[in-house]
């Protein structure tokens, strides 16, 4: 089975699309397959833990990520619809402190790999939202950080439809000028 692979505007940052089999049955496709992953974006990852995370509409969860130990993640959504984003914290890269957001939703089988290096977060959009997600690292609950979803030297055009829920650990996120990156 092929995948489908596009660029976002960040380098690294890709939209996966895989191949659909429809009928009348219904459809079938492949959610992760490793070598086919590998072939169409060049990318080697060895995923260590998957993750599935169920939230309301109008949660917004992040912008996570974690130092140390930064995980790469590949993200999807097997129900609702959420904004996903993914903001360069690479201290180093030209794109550092940019982000990119799509749209992912159970009835689109797109997917989003995030590489390390990058914060994480969503606001789903129509829910309950389903997201499911795969790391390449474990989670290390002393090296998790939050930078603040509405800061605005980053400047995220987050969808909202209200004042969004956040968790207490999001609402007192860091600055991105005073987050801890790289």
């Amino acid at each position: 089975m092929s995948l489908t692979v596009q660029q976002t505007t960040l380098p690294g940052v890709l939209v996966i699309e895989p191949t659909v089999f429809r009928d009348e049955r219904g459809a079938f496709s492949e959610s992760f397959n490793a070598r086919n992953f590998a072939a169409a974006t060049g990318v080697d990852a060895r995923f260590v833990q998957d993750n599935h995370s169920r939230s309301a509409p109008g949660v917004l969860r992040g912008l996570h990520y974690q130092l140390v130990h930064p995980q790469g993640k590949l993200i999807r959504v097997v129900r609702g619809k959420i904004f996903d984003v993914a903001v360069d914290l690479r201290r180093g890269s030209s794109h550092f402190g940019r982000w990119v957001g799509v749209t992912l939703a159970e009835d689109d089988p797109r997917q989003l790999w995030i590489p390390e290096g990058f914060g994480h977060g969503f606001y789903v959009i129509d829910g309950p939202a389903d997201v499911l997600y795969k790391t390449t690292e474990y989670r290390h609950a002393e090296h998790e950080r939050s930078i603040r979803w509405d800061d605005p030297t980053l400047g995220i055009s987050w969808p909202l439809a209200g004042v969004p829920i956040l968790s207490a650990k999001d609402a007192a996120g860091a600055w991105f000028a005073e987050a801890e990156v790289d």
